[in-house]
């Protein structure tokens, strides 16, 4: 049983930036893709990052293109979210999942495993 816990959320100015952290415990090895979603308030959960842990490959949403950067840590068996000259259309709840399939999915019903958020929230 994969086990996510994210940190690192809090309330930023525009402008500014976070580190989001995503803390993988359960397995022994890490399989898969780890992806970040959030979800504003009044939307829905939407795709913002993802990684394929085996060979760091990515891919993320256009509005983070430049702006975010997702990457894995072997020693930590964590992922992390670096947020840059962050809005507040960014603000939401941001989640932290992961699929064992290799494959870079966008869509949230297609992974296995869900952390339980952290909230970030941008002032203009």
């Amino acid at each position: 049983q994969v086990q996510l816990v994210e940190s690192g959320g809090g309330l930023v100015q525009a402008g500014e930036s976070l580190l989001l952290s995503c803390q993988i415990s359960g397995p022994t090895y890490v399989r898969g893709v780890l992806g970040w979603f959030r979800q504003g308030p009044g939307k829905e959960r939407e795709f913002v990052a993802v990684i394929r842990y085996r060979d760091g490959t990515t891919n993320y949403t256009d509005s983070v293109k430049g702006r975010f950067r997702i990457s894995r840590d072997y020693s930590k068996k964590s992922v992390q979210l670096r947020m840059n000259s962050l809005t507040p259309e960014d603000t939401g709840v941001y989640y932290c999942a992961q699929r064992e399939d290799l494959r870079l999915e966008f869509a949230p019903t297609k992974y296995d495993y869900w952390g339980q958020g952290t909230q970030v929230t941008v002032a203009s």
